[in-house]
């Protein structure tokens, strides 16, 4: 019984030091790197074997390829569930492309900046109610959708967007589909995602001139807050890779082109703001 003892001691000692093992440790030794993320093309979305297909997860990819290793699992959430993912341990980074913003700082460490973009906001066919912005989505009171978790969501209430005039669905495919039966008078996400899910929508176009509610939006790769030393890594890897060509035959076929890249901004300030 004492020798049972010990040994359940021992592999209770070594299963909590497999628990606690770090990162970066596990991209070291070669261990399967899981990344998390929603289906939302061009950024991040499943391929038909389920490999990561999307400029963000290219990047990751090759930076990963670059800290030693190329064994990843791909592990496709909703939205919303990204960071409670990450939380639980369902996957060790998310490569969604998220937005850096102070209240995703506090659950989530993330990367510098990969991506500077703006949000757009798409109208039925010649933009019948004339939005031009979330203030005028308020003021004629008009019904705005966008996505859960998305940063649109807090943008729409800091104009003053009522929460009955304001929708929140899964996904881009579903903020173009609300906008396209009736539900909602517009709909929002960025630029990339937007242009993408209405190009073969005739009944949908993106409104112009449109003001955007904020200053451009940083996107990056997210870590869990115990992994300073993996997202450092990171970063002295990105240093010479953001905007090389390497990095750019990677992320062009899905649209990423150069003055997407980010300007410099650092992720502490964004984090601050």
């Amino acid at each position: 019984m004492a020798a049972v003892g010990i040994a359940a001691v021992a592999i209770g000692s070594m299963a909590g030091s497999a628990s606690a093992q770090s990162l970066l440790d596990k991209i070291k030794s070669g261990e399967t790197i899981r990344i998390g993320f929603s289906n939302q093309p061009p950024w991040a979305y499943p391929g038909e074997n389920n490999e990561p297909l999307g400029f963000v997860n290219a990047m990751a990819l090759d930076i990963l390829k670059k800290l030693g290793t190329t064994k990843v699992e791909s592990i496709v959430t909703e939205w919303g569930a990204l960071i409670p993912g990450m939380q639980a341990g369902r996957f060790d980074i998310i490569t969604g492309g998220m937005y850096i913003i102070p209240e995703r700082c506090r659950n989530v460490l993330f990367s510098d900046p990969i991506l500077k973009l703006n949000d757009v906001l798409i109208v039925p066919k010649g933009n019948p109610k004339g939005l031009h912005s979330y203030d005028d989505v308020r003021d004629k009171g008009a019904t705005f959708v966008t996505g859960a978790g998305y940063t649109a969501v807090t943008a729409a209430k800091e104009v003053g967007i009522p929460d009955d005039k304001l929708m929140q669905v899964a996904d881009d495919v579903a903020i173009a589909q609300a906008v396209k039966v009736g539900r909602a008078d517009a709909g929002s996400g960025n630029y990339l995602s937007m242009k993408r899910v209405i190009e073969k929508e005739d009944s949908l176009e993106l409104a112009d001139p449109f003001t955007a509610p904020r200053k451009p939006s940083y996107s990056a790769l997210a870590f869990p807050l115990t992994e300073q030393a993996t997202v450092d890594a990171f970063k002295t890897a990105m240093k010479d890779y953001l905007g090389s060509d390497e990095m750019m035959a990677s992320v062009e076929k899905y649209g990423y082109d150069k003055t997407m890249l980010p300007d410099g901004t650092a992720t502490a300030a964004l984090c601050q703001e």
